[in-house]
């Protein structure tokens, strides 16, 4: 078997779920807020914190590692500009997406309690969630350039 076809399908996949896990969560978290039924917004925000320890988290080490080797072992420079780029684009993202998690873990634990009391959600919930909201619409056109990067490529 090809390990450069391997790691590259690897690498493929990995970025599929980073976004569309990403992005999938961000939907359903988005649209169910709009309803404001706070058993719903309950559970997804429980199933959103969920994956992302199970499908984001893993993805954010395994893109960077499998990036790198296909970058060598294609013998690109890593120092290559539109290499460069999609590091920092990377990194910005995460940089975003970690108060994203922090946020989406807070405001899981309040929809719960809420749900639990049958009490509405408090305002700081709504706070945390215009942040969550404004820092996704940062992040995702990031990735969405990193993603163009790796496909084409360009010398800058």
């Amino acid at each position: 078997m090809n390990t450069y076809l391997l790691l590259k399908w690897v690498h493929i996949l990995s970025s599929v779920a980073l976004v569309g896990v990403g992005f999938g969560s961000a939907f359903y978290l988005y649209f169910i807020h709009r309803t404001r039924n706070v058993a719903a917004i309950a559970e997804v925000s429980r199933l959103v914190v969920r994956a992302d320890w199970w499908f984001t988290a893993p993805t954010v080490v395994i893109q960077p590692l499998s990036g790198f080797m296909l970058a060598s072992m294609a013998g690109y420079s890593l120092t290559d500009t539109w290499l460069l780029l999609t590091y920092v684009l990377f990194l910005l993202a995460g940089a975003w997406w970690l108060p994203v998690v922090w946020l989406q873990i807070q405001m899981a634990k309040m929809a719960r309690v809420a749900a639990d009391g049958h009490t509405v959600l408090p305002a700081l919930y709504w706070q945390y969630a215009k942040r969550w909201e404004i820092l996704g619409k940062l992040a995702f056109p990031s990735m969405l350039v990193v993603f163009g990067l790796m496909v084409f490529k360009p010398s800058i």
